[in-house]
């Protein structure tokens, strides 16, 4: 049965929450803070997690970054914040969906079904296709760069995989938004630049002295065909 991390402070809310998760057949564990979460999923890993932004020992958001050095399952941000840009950031960190508070629960469920199966379902590339140092794994939904694996998000690897599957194309941001996001109508340019940008730092962790994302300025992005043979 599929592990769901709740991450709220507000009993009130969570315990609606957790009914909600048994209806819909989920084990859950629940945790109030964010220490707690990050000691939650070291002992035990969870196959997605709700996240409340407002926290009472950390923000949301910056538990994510930490989060992700343990591990790159799908997150939903649940919050009273409304603001556009804030939902932004939490899909630019890595976020694959955010619900504002108040929310039905039978929703909540639904949305948490649609992100594991978008996380589950490989993206349109080839099976264990090789483009120069690049490896893709669609079946786990990694890459590995010059062997090594890279910690991608969910849109990360849709992103990146995207390139590699075409090497020289210049895609537009346009075209990418379209390709690897199912609501296109919530992400911006911006949104695609960071994610360009966090690829690039974390092929950089691996090889410093390694570019082979080329940007097309005004138009979008390219893998380069000299890092693209084979």
């Amino acid at each position: 049965m599929t592990r769901v991390l709740l991450v709220e402070d507000e009993r009130a809310i969570a315990d609606t929450v957790l009914y909600a998760l048994e209806k819909g057949r989920y084990q859950s564990d629940w945790c109030a803070t964010g220490e707690a979460a990050l000691e939650a999923l070291a002992r035990r890993p969870a196959e997605l997690i709700v996240l409340d932004v407002g926290l009472p020992d950390c923000n949301g958001f910056d538990l994510l970054r930490r989060i992700r050095e343990l591990t790159e399952v799908p997150v939903i941000f649940l919050t009273a914040w409304s603001d556009e840009v804030d939902r932004i950031i939490g899909l630019e960190l890595g976020g694959d969906d955010y619900v504002t508070k108040p929310f039905s629960p039978r929703e909540l469920v639904a949305r948490i079904g649609a992100v594991l199966r978008r996380s589950s379902a490989a993206p349109k590339s080839p099976s264990d296709a090789l483009s120069g140092s690049f490896v893709v794994d669609d079946e786990r939904l990694e890459v590995f760069f010059g062997g090594e694996p890279l910690q991608l998000s969910l849109y990360e690897y849709r992103v990146l995989t995207l390139l590699i599957g075409r090497p020289g194309k210049v895609f537009s941001r346009e075209e990418i938004l379209q390709r690897a996001w199912e609501d296109p109508g919530m992400i911006t340019d911006r949104t695609i630049d960071a994610h360009i940008k966090a690829i690039r730092r974390k092929i950089k962790e691996v090889d410093p002295a390694a570019d082979p994302i080329r940007t097309v300025r005004g138009v979008g992005y390219a893998l380069k065909p000299e890092g693209a043979s084979g």
